[in-house]
């Protein structure tokens, strides 16, 4: 940890940290204050619309309210920020966390859409042998406004004419294994009297298929994408050990079939292709059968390799004859187009083993 961290740790330690606090804490610090509710919104908004650093910014406060919040209280901002540009757009940013720790981030710029893809662990709980977060383990959760400091760091850092669109919850970690993380960050991001107002149908949430958590997700109004990677039990054991044990394709297929879709709204099913494990013709057909019956699409991503991985990415006419069987069976299948691989910034793909951790 460097000097500079020490010191943001130490500051954290003997002040409340109000970017830790969500609406109901904030209110009842508030209230312990001896202060009217209404400075509960105001505050809010500084935190997440102004995006401020500093709480003598909170201009709408008296000067002697700031002296007084600013001796007990800190708004613990991510300083230690590295932005790195892929050729085609992307940007990934590496942000130095409180601890240390380093989390990362991946800013795509897609024609009208601008969208973010989030962490909510440092590292992950599973063991996806064709994911680079995977190598890692697990460090930590994050907590809710460090999941959502990666937006305010990367708001500050737009260019002009730019506006974040959408959101999702793909990055380091699995979601539904920091689930109450997760629901409060959703809360933040989408609420639109402080909050940062992003439509939760804008905002998708991706598992590896923790099937017994997917009802959770349905609370939050976001919309779900279950990892399948794999058309038998034997395949996804080699590919997805830690998840399929727990989940085998039956269980987490039943609870894709029982989720409460909202009306016009599907499923999203993703599909790493890899060559020579789970990209032949077979495999597809295999697809189309356990995806009968769901109101789904099928996103292809073609594999991103990393230093170190034995997979392989497939031929263009591999992937393409694959989306041909789905769509001659009906499913609407996309070829997701890999942005930001010269940065390591593509799907499996993050927790680069030489980052600002070691620099």
């Amino acid at each position: 940890m460097t000097r500079q961290n020490r010191s943001r740790a130490a500051s954290a330690a003997t002040r409340t940290n109000l970017l830790a606090l969500d609406e109901p804490a904030l209110e009842q610090y508030v209230k312990d204050l001896g202060w009217p509710k209404f400075r509960t919104r105001q505050m809010l908004r500084w935190l997440y619309q102004e995006r401020v650093h500093e709480i003598d910014r909170m201009t709408d406060l008296s000067k002697a309210e700031r002296v007084r919040l600013s001796s007990i209280a800190v708004i613990d901002r991510v300083t230690d920020c590295e932005v790195r540009r892929s050729s085609d757009g992307t940007r990934k940013l590496l942000l130095r966390l409180v601890d240390g720790l380093v989390i990362e981030s991946v800013l795509i710029p897609d024609a009208a859409r601008l969208t973010l893809c989030l962490s909510t662990q440092v590292g992950c709980t599973l063991d996806c042998g064709f994911c680079l977060t995977g190598q890692m383990g697990l460090k930590r959760n994050l907590t809710a406004h460090e999941i959502v400091e990666q937006a305010l760091a990367v708001q500050d850092r737009l260019e002009p004419g730019e506006r974040l669109t959408n959101i999702v919850l793909m990055g380091m970690g699995e979601p539904l294994a920091n689930f109450e993380a997760v629901a409060d960050a959703v809360t933040r991001l989408t609420n639109t009297r402080w909050g940062l107002g992003i439509p939760a149908r804008r905002i998708t949430l991706s598992t590896a298929g923790l099937a017994s958590h997917l009802q959770d997700v349905a609370g939050l109004g976001v919309n779900l994408a279950v990892s399948l990677n794999a058309t038998t039990d034997v395949q996804r054991n080699r590919l997805m050990p830690a998840v399929n044990r727990l989940h085998p394709l039956n269980r987490l297929l039943a609870a894709c079939r029982a989720y409460p879709l909202p009306p016009h709204r599907k499923l999203t099913f993703e599909y790493v292709l890899l060559a020579g494990e789970n990209d032949s013709e077979q495999d597809a057909k295999r697809l189309t059968k356990l995806l009968n019956g769901i109101r789904c699409k099928v996103n292809l991503i073609p594999f991103n390799p990393f230093p170190g991985s034995p997979y392989r990415r497939p031929t263009d006419s591999d992937v393409l004859r694959f989306q041909t069987v789905l769509r001659k069976a009906g499913f609407d299948a996309l070829i997701r187009k890999s942005k930001g691989r010269d940065v390591l910034g593509a799907c499996g793909q993050l927790g680069e083993l030489v980052s600002l951790q070691h620099s």
